[in-house]
């Protein structure tokens, strides 16, 4: 399958680049129903199968109590037919952020207990570093995010290491961008679930979007020239352990076709 082919060399890559995989890993995808996590739970499930470097793999979901949200059996027969074993974690998120708390800016806070939730998941299940789904596109809307609202040069990491629960934290889509996992997902009929957060599609995230793809089709490869520079400047760990800067091929998927 091409599409499969693009996600697992942007994936690989990525993992070489930032060395993400210690021999003997034990690595907890963090799965919600969204295209991002099982593009990254089927890339790393087909990666395990020839990667030179020996890990283990599960899947953890933590179900955010959202109403009509729970049913997880689509993703469960995907794991079954990968061979990855998988763990869905009850919580009461959703209520403690709009029922409790009410917050009217739920999403950092959110983020933070599902993060949370996912960690002590991993941790229990004696897992050593835990996957998450963030692609190149995610990186570069980060990058702006801060630059924009918070005046500050900052973006999530390539690695990470949870000192207090002695985790790594791995993004292996850092180099895949969202078109390809848009083109893989439906291509291999994931079982893609749209979000159930009343705050979807209403966030500060969704505008940035917005922007940077109008600025792209003005600037051909404006989003590259900004992870390139993401890199070269050492944003947050972005700099290669060999210092060399980023030359990303070209995405396979027309960017008109936004």
């Amino acid at each position: 399958m091409d599409h499969m082919k693009h996600i697992l060399s942007y994936t690989r890559r990525a993992v070489d680049d930032y060395k993400m995989i210690r021999e003997g890993d034990r690595i907890a995808v963090g799965v919600s129903a969204g295209k991002d996590s099982l593009t990254l739970l089927y890339a790393m499930a087909t990666l395990k199968r020839f990667y030179p470097i020996p890990f283990e793999l599960c899947a953890i979901t933590v179900d955010m109590g959202f109403e009509g949200g729970g049913n997880f059996d689509e993703i469960r027969a995907l794991c079954d037919k990968l061979g990855v074993p998988y763990h869905v974690v009850p919580s009461e998120i959703a209520k403690i952020i709009f029922e409790v708390r009410k917050e009217p800016n739920p999403c950092s806070l959110c983020a933070k207990l599902r993060r949370g939730a996912l960690n002590n998941a991993a941790k229990a299940l004696g897992c050593t570093t835990v996957a998450l789904g963030h692609h190149f596109d995610d990186a570069v809307e980060t990058f702006m995010l801060n630059l924009f609202f918070e005046g500050r040069i900052g973006c999530f990491q390539p690695v990470t290491y949870l000192s207090r629960v002695d985790l790594h934290v791995i993004r292996p889509l850092l180099y895949t961008p969202e078109k390809e996992v848009v083109a893989f997902a439906a291509s291999a009929e994931l079982p893609v679930v749209p979000s159930s957060c009343p705050a979807d599609k209403a966030t500060e995230r969704e505008s940035m979007k917005q922007l940077l793809r109008q600025l792209e089709r003005e600037n051909k490869g404006l989003r590259h020239r900004i992870f390139g520079a993401m890199q070269r400047a050492g944003v947050d760990g972005f700099i290669l352990p060999e210092r060399r800067p980023l030359i990303l091929p070209e995405p396979t998927i027309d960017d008109e076709t936004e």
